[in-house]
């Protein structure tokens, strides 16, 4: 397990399977190209299972494929919607059916795919321009995509652009690790883990621990915190050490969220 929320783990699937089939098997959907981006939206019950997945967004870059048949504003339009109903088309009966197959041995996750399914692929329209040429300056915008995509808190600052001396970006990755694996461990089922710094002191000011009522532990949350501020070094530099952090390991990071 990835340890990261479904809807997340779908968004990144959808974008991983539709790089593939435009790196490895472009007779598939030959018009793709690069740039690309999803959201999965799901249906949870009171108690947070998932019921169903309820929306999925999609949008890929793509060639110019069909052409009009002639200059005509109408001759345009008609071009550029039986481009959409293509794309659209290869979404639902390609590219889907290739990323359930991926959950095969996840039943629960298997069953949440249905033919009720809202789907919005390039709901924007044609999708030509794209990457650095279509969206500059995005260093620190779309934060939330870097981490959980909504499901949990985020500390407003932004991983890239920053060495791991900053604890924008180390601390947060360490708050994951600790996460990871307290659940691992079996403490608790989803667990939040919070830690405040003041700039210049190495120590963290607080360590907040959420198991959001579903403890497995004879412990309070706050006891729990006790635990993690014991046993784990939370200074800048040895969080650095820990993770490596100064190893070229970033690249992963650079796409698919």
């Amino acid at each position: 397990d990835n340890y990261i929320p479904l809807p997340l783990d779908l968004s990144h699937t959808l974008l991983r399977e539709l790089a593939s089939i435009r790196k490895n098997e472009s007779n598939l959907m030959p018009y793709l190209r690069p740039d690309s981006k999803s959201q999965v939206t799901i249906e949870y019950s009171e108690d947070g299972t998932p019921q169903g997945i309820d929306t999925i967004v999609l949008s890929t870059q793509h060639d110019d494929f069909i052409a009009p048949a002639d200059n005509s504003p109408r001759a345009q339009a008609e071009a550029d919607l039986a481009i959409q109903d293509k794309i659209r088309r290869d979404v639902i009966e390609i590219l889907i059916p290739r990323v359930r197959e991926k959950y095969k041995q996840r039943k629960d996750v298997y069953a949440l795919f249905s033919d009720d399914i809202k789907y919005y692929v390039n709901p924007t329209g044609k999708f030509v321009i794209g990457g650095p040429h279509g969206d500059t300056g995005l260093t620190g915008r779309k934060i939330i995509v870097d981490t959980y995509g909504g499901k949990a808190l985020h500390g407003g600052g932004a991983f890239s652009g920053k060495d791991p001396s900053k604890v924008d970006r180390s601390a947060a990755y360490m708050a994951r690790y600790i996460a990871k694996n307290l659940v691992a461990a079996g403490v608790a089922p989803e667990i939040l883990i919070q830690v405040a710094y003041a700039i210049g002191v190495a120590q963290p000011m607080n360590v907040y621990v959420n198991t959001f009522g579903k403890s497995n532990v004879s412990l309070s949350d706050g006891a729990i915190a006790a635990k993690v501020r014991e046993l784990f070094d939370l200074r800048p530099k040895a969080i650095e050490d820990l993770l490596k952090l100064r190893n070229p390991i970033y690249l992963e990071t650079a796409s698919y969220g």
